[in-house]
């Protein structure tokens, strides 16, 4: 079931987008237009209430895997795949707006881009920060995305990325799914090795974090 069963044309959602900006529309409508179609029974705007409600707003969407997106009814695997990509985007945006002259220099700091990044997720990911000489964020990615317990991470990645993005310096994290920081056998082996490619290559190892969502265990400082 469309929009255009229920409400007449000049309301429409992609109608009033175009006469006043996405400014005007709800989140709900927002994602009616994306999605485009409801199902039997259910009209896109509902659906759209309903995975608002379902995932608790736009960051529980973002958070979403395509997978529990297409448990709900009326969702398939393309307008999951198309929702994810659409709040890819913004997220993207929105960081983004947040790089200019922000400045990496206290642990607190480099916690509170990696938490929201990467605390959360299911699989551990390797979050890069990269740094101008000042300690300025000139970029930040997730490089690499593993298993529930193993990132898989190359230090070459690593410098190639910092290399090309001109760092001075970077500071890496990665998370913990299961809740516990603590630093594993091979997150120390991996640290010594990264180290010795910033002393080889010359661009500053600041730190190494592990993130979980509610806590981190820094290895410059060694504490939790």
């Amino acid at each position: 079931m469309s929009l255009c069963d229920i409400m007449p044309p000049s309301e429409l959602p992609r109608e009033r987008l175009m006469r006043e900006g996405t400014q005007s529309l709800s989140s709900s409508e927002l994602i009616a237009i994306l999605l485009g179609t409801g199902t039997q029974g259910k009209s896109v705007l509902i659906l759209a209430q309903e995975l608002l409600l379902r995932f608790g707003g736009i960051q529980g969407l973002q958070d979403a895997s395509i997978e529990e997106l297409i448990q709900i009814k009326g969702m398939g695997k393309a307008k999951a795949i198309t929702l994810k990509a659409a709040l890819g985007i913004a997220q993207r945006v929105a960081q983004e707006q947040e790089l200019p002259q922000k400045k990496i220099i206290t642990i607190q700091d480099v916690v509170g881009i990696a938490q929201p990044l990467i605390g959360h997720l299911k699989k551990e990911a390797f979050l890069v920060i990269l740094r101008d000489v000042k300690c300025r964020l000139i970029h930040r990615e997730i490089i690499s995305l593993g298993t529930l317990s193993e990132v898989l991470v190359h230090p070459r990645e690593v410098f190639e990325f910092a290399i090309k993005h001109r760092a001075h310096s970077l500071v890496v994290c990665h998370n913990h799914p299961s809740g516990d920081p603590s630093p594993s056998k091979q997150d120390i082996e991996l640290t010594h090795r990264l180290c010795e490619c910033a002393e080889i290559i010359g661009v500053k190892l600041a730190d190494h974090l592990i993130i979980c969502k509610n806590s981190y265990y820094s290895f410059k400082n060694k504490t939790v």
